[in-house]
């Protein structure tokens, strides 16, 4: 497993550099200049001590400050590589959210660095809109959210907005702001280089 620091470098570039720099989320950009994300890179290798954190992060979001601790980007690095297991897990996190009676209070977006929309083929650059360089399960507040959209009253236009934005710049485009796994990449690059 990468670094830990290395991990929450490479969040923040992804954060910075696409959704931030691209506008993907126009709501991202007040929260991280306030310092109002939490970065929490999971130690999880399995689905079940996977839940357990989760469970933790989720009752921390509900107890602190929104001024404080607005949203929360829990990061998966030693678990969830494959997209079509994460995609299934994220039932398991709706079923946690209802048992904490969390639903309504708390929402959960997923990012995934292989992440493919259905009916689109995996080199697809409008996929890189929910490609993080490492598997991230984003906890929101509800709240939030609404005074988000309050703000931005056509935030149901944002999505064609992003697909526009990454047709036009293309998987070239998207690769030139270097926003991968860099811990993950030179240790891949480590293991092909050794005899």
């Amino acid at each position: 497993m990468p670094d830990t620091d290395v991990v929450i470098q490479d969040t923040v570039r992804w954060l910075e550099r696409a959704v931030i720099g691209l506008n993907l989320c126009p709501f991202a950009k007040g929260v991280h200049a306030k310092g109002q994300i939490h970065y929490v890179v999971s130690e999880a290798a399995d689905s079940d001590v996977l839940l357990q954190e989760l469970e933790r992060e989720l009752t921390d979001l509900v107890g602190s400050l929104p001024e404080e601790r607005d949203t929360t980007l829990f990061i998966l690095p030693g678990c969830m590589e494959d997209f079509l297991d994460f995609n299934d897990f994220l039932a398991s996190v709706d079923g946690l959210l209802d048992s904490l009676e969390l639903s309504g209070i708390l929402q959960v977006a997923s990012f995934h660095p292989r992440f493919q929309f259905a009916g689109t083929e995996a080199d697809d650059v409008t996929n890189c809109t929910n490609q993080a360089p490492y598997p991230t399960l984003h906890l929101l507040r509800e709240t939030s959210i609404d005074r988000a959209v309050e703000a931005f009253p056509e935030a149901e236009s944002i999505y064609e907005r992003n697909m526009q934005i990454l047709q036009g710049m293309g998987m070239a485009g998207w690769r030139a702001l270097d926003v991968g796994a860099h811990g993950k990449m030179e240790r891949d690059e480590t293991v092909r280089s050794e005899p």
